[in-house]
C-alpha cells in the first residue's frame, strides 16, 4: 500500500499545516480545516519513471546511491522540450458549439478541447438538465462525422437519466450513459471511447481508490480534479464538472479546484421563478463579465435571446416588443401608462437588461411606515425617500411604500436611482410615466443626477426595443441614438419634471 502524508487543508483559501486549528490562521474562518491524506508513490516508481524519462542513470539523472531521486539534482531530459515563443504555432482552435448561442457567450465562442468547465449551483437550478440537453444538442450535431458524447453520473442511474433525456428531448444513439462513482472507471471510460465531449455529474461524487477520504472531500476532490484535468489535456478531450455548493453558496471542495480548472461556471437563479442565469466567474479563454439568459420549463432548459419580455409588463413592454396584433380597443386600454412604473436599463457583463421598477404609496395607519421591497436595497430605499423629500419635495415620510421589480429581476446598482425615484413621485402624485420613457442614473444626497457607467451600452439597447425618450444625467461628450430622444438632466426636480 502506498504510503501516505497527512497534513490539514483549510477548504475555504487553501491554506496547509501539519496541525489542525478550529480557526483557519490564514482566512480566519471556523470550522473549514480537514485532515488530508495525499498519496505518495514508492521511491522504486519514482526512480523507474525518472530513468525512463532521461534515459540515462546515475548522477546524471539526479538518481542518489539509495534509489532514490535528488531534489536538488538536475534531471536530463529531452532535447527541444523549452523552445522560444516566437517558434511556437499560433493554430486557430475550433471551439465545440453546445447549441446554446447564451451558453456560447459565456464560454467566449463554444467549448474549447482539452478544457475543463466547472458549472455550479444550488440543488435543482436546472444544472444537469442543462448539461444533458448539452450533451443531446452536440450528440446531434456530430452524429453525421461518427462523434460521440459521454455522460458520466454519480447521483443517478441509467434509467433515471434516460426519463430525463426523454422529457427533454436529448435522446441521441451517439449519446452514451454511464453511471459510476469510481475514478478509474471514470477515466477508463474517457480513453476508450474519446469522446467528443465528456460530462461528470458530479465532481463531489465521484471517489478515487487511490487516496483516503470520504466522498466529497477536500482529498477526494482534489484527486479527482487533477486526474480528470490531466486526460482531459492528453487526450484533447473536453470535460464539462458539476459542482456541489455550501451553505453560503460558495463552490463545495478545497478553493484549490477553481484555480486547477480552465472555466468556473455559476448558475445562479431564484427557485421560485424560471429565470436562471449562467456567469462566468474564471475564464482561460474568454470574457469574465458575460451572463447567460435562460428559462426553465417542463420540458427543460430554453435559452432567452431577448430578456426584455422578461423583465417588463405588458404595459410597459408592449409597444417596445413590437405588439402589433391589432387588437380591438379593449388592448388598447390595457396598454395605456400606468402611474407608480418606471423603466430602467442595469448592467450584467456587457449585456443590458431593461427592468421595470413599481411602486404603491398608501396612507399609513402605523406608528411606524411600512417599507417592503423586492428586488431593490432596502438601505438605498431609505436615502431615496430623504432625499425625495428634502429636493424633489415630494413627502413620502409617513407613507407606507412598497417597491419590486419583475419576473426577479435586480435593480441594486445605483444608476437604478432615478428610475426609483421616478417611479415613487408617480405613485404619489398619480401621474403616469410615459411607456416609452426611460430613465437612468445616479442620485446623490444633495439631489443631483450623476452619470452611470457604459451609458451608451443602455441608451442603444433602449432604442432597439422601441423607447423614444430617455431621461438621462448630463453626458460628458455628444452622443446621438437614432430614434432615442436623450434628455439631460442634472438635478432631481429637473427629472421629475421631465418625467412627469
Amino acid at each position: 500500500m502506498a504510503k501516505t502524508n497527512v497534513h490539514y487543508l483549510c477548504s475555504e483559501c487553501g491554506w496547509t499545516g501539519a496541525k489542525w486549528f478550529g480557526k483557519c490562521p490564514e482566512c480566519g474562518q471556523w470550522g473549514t480545516i480537514d485532515e488530508f491524506h495525499e498519496a505518495r508513490p514508492a521511491a522504486a516508481t519514482r526512480t523507474s519513471a525518472a530513468r525512463r524519462a532521461s534515459g540515462t542513470a546515475g548522477a546524471a539523472t539526479g538518481i542518489g546511491a539509495d534509489g532514490r531521486v535528488s531534489r536538488t539534482r538536475s534531471v536530463a531530459v529531452a532535447a527541444g522540450a523549452a523552445r522560444p515563443i516566437t517558434e511556437i504555432g499560433t493554430d486557430d482552435v475550433t471551439r465545440i458549439p453546445t447549441g446554446f448561442s447564451e451558453f456560447d457567450r459565456v464560454l467566449g465562442g463554444g467549448i474549447v478541447p482539452g478544457s475543463v468547465v466547472l458549472v455550479a449551483g444550488e440543488p435543482g437550478i436546472g444544472k444537469s438538465t442543462l448539461l444533458l440537453e448539452t450533451a443531446g444538442n452536440i450528440a446531434r450535431t456530430h452524429a453525421a462525422e461518427g462523434g460521440r458524447v459521454l455522460y458520466v453520473s454519480g447521483e443517478e442511474s441509467q434509467g433515471q437519466v434516460r426519463l430525463r433525456a426523454s422529457r427533454i428531448n436529448a435522446v441521441e444513439p451517439n449519446l452514451l450513459l454511464a453511471a459510476t462513482t469510481d475514478l478509474a472507471t471514470v477515466l477508463g471510460l474517457i480513453e476508450q471511447e474519446r469522446p467528443t465531449l465528456a460530462i461528470v455529474d458530479s465532481a463531489q461524487t465521484i471517489v478515487s481508490q487511490d487516496v483516503d477520504g470520504i466522498s466529497g472531500g477536500s482529498t477526494q476532490v482534489r484527486e479527482v480534479a487533477s486526474a480528470l484535468i490531466d486526460v482531459a489535456k492528453t487526450l484533447d478531450v473536453p470535460v464539462l464538472l458539476v459542482g456541489h455548493v455550501t451553505k453560503d453558496g460558495s463552490i463545495a471542495g478545497p478553493r484549490t479546484l477553481e484555480h486547477l480548472v480552465d472555466v468556473v461556471c455559476q448558475f445562479e437563479g431564484d427557485a421560485e421563478t424560471a429565470l436562471r442565469m449562467l456567469r462566468a466567474v474564471k475564464n482561460r479563454f474568454g470574457p469574465t463579465d458575460e451572463v447567460g439568459c435562460f428559462d426553465m420549463s417542463g420540458e427543460g432548459i430554453e435559452e432567452v435571446t431577448d430578456p426584455a419580455g422578461l423583465f417588463l409588463s405588458t404595459a410597459a413592454g408592449a409597444e417596445s416588443t413590437g405588439n402589433a396584433t391589432g387588437d380591438t380597443a379593449g388592448d388598447a386600454q390595457a396598454d395605456a401608462p400606468v402611474e407608480g412604473t418606471c423603466v430602467t436599463f442595469t448592467l450584467d457583463g456587457h449585456r443590458s437588461l431593461p427592468i421595470e421598477i413599481q411602486s404603491l404609496v398608501t396612507n399609513s395607519v402605523l406608528p411606524t411606515p411600512r417599507r417592503a421591497v423586492n428586488g431593490v436595497d432596502a438601505n438605498r430605499i431609505a436615502m431615496l425617500v430623504a432625499v425625495l423629500y428634502r429636493h424633489g419635495r415630494v413627502n413620502l415620510l409617513s407613507n407606507d411604500l412598497y417597491v419590486s421589480t419583475i419576473a426577479g429581476g435586480l435593480a441594486k446598482e445605483p444608476a437604478c436611482d432615478l428610475a426609483i425615484v421616478a417611479a415613487l413621485a408617480s405613485a404619489a402624485k398619480h401621474a403616469p410615466i410615459a411607456r416609452t420613457t426611460c430613465a437612468i442614473g445616479e442620485i446623490s444626497l444633495t439631489g443631483q443626477v450623476r452619470p452611470a457607467p457604459r451609458l451608451e451600452y443602455r441608451l442603444r439597447e433602449a432604442a432597439r426595443l422601441g423607447f423614444t425618450t430617455a431621461v438621462v444625467p448630463r453626458l460628458r461628450k455628444h452622443m446621438t441614438i437614432p430614434g432615442l430622444a436623450i434628455v439631460q438632466v442634472s438635478s432631481l426636480k429637473a427629472a421629475l419634471d421631465a418625467l412627469l
